[in-house]
């Protein structure tokens, strides 16, 4: 299928489908004339590439862990020497968000002593 219909099929743009591919998560094959060509698995590809990116994962670790994402979301097959990376990142968002709730209760100590 060319990039549009997948783009119909998916819900994403062309656009975003560009960038997929540019960053190694999607693949398509090249027609006689030069347009993008996706068989019918790029469909379910980029439903699991956005299920990942809403979960606040980088497309780094989206490339890195995708193969292994067997099956439909939400309920992926993840390969076991892959739960590692995704434990990785979880406790790294969980960082994050720490960080971020001593930032708040500092500016909002701030603005109250104005």
């Amino acid at each position: 299928m060319l990039i549009g219909e997948l783009s119909r099929r998916t819900g994403v743009s062309a656009r975003s489908l560009r960038y997929y591919e540019a960053q190694g998560l999607l693949a398509a094959g090249r027609g006689a004339n030069g347009y993008r060509a996706y068989d019918e698995g790029a469909v379910l590809s980029v439903a699991k590439i956005r299920a990942l990116l809403r979960a606040g994962l980088s497309t780094e670790v989206i490339r890195e862990v995708l193969p292994c994402a067997r099956g439909e979301q939400p309920g992926f097959d993840w390969c076991a020497e892959l739960r590692e990376i995704l434990d990785g990142e979880l406790a790294a968002m969980d960082e994050r968000m720490e960080a971020l709730r001593r930032s708040r209760g500092a500016l909002a100590g701030l603005l109250t002593e104005g």
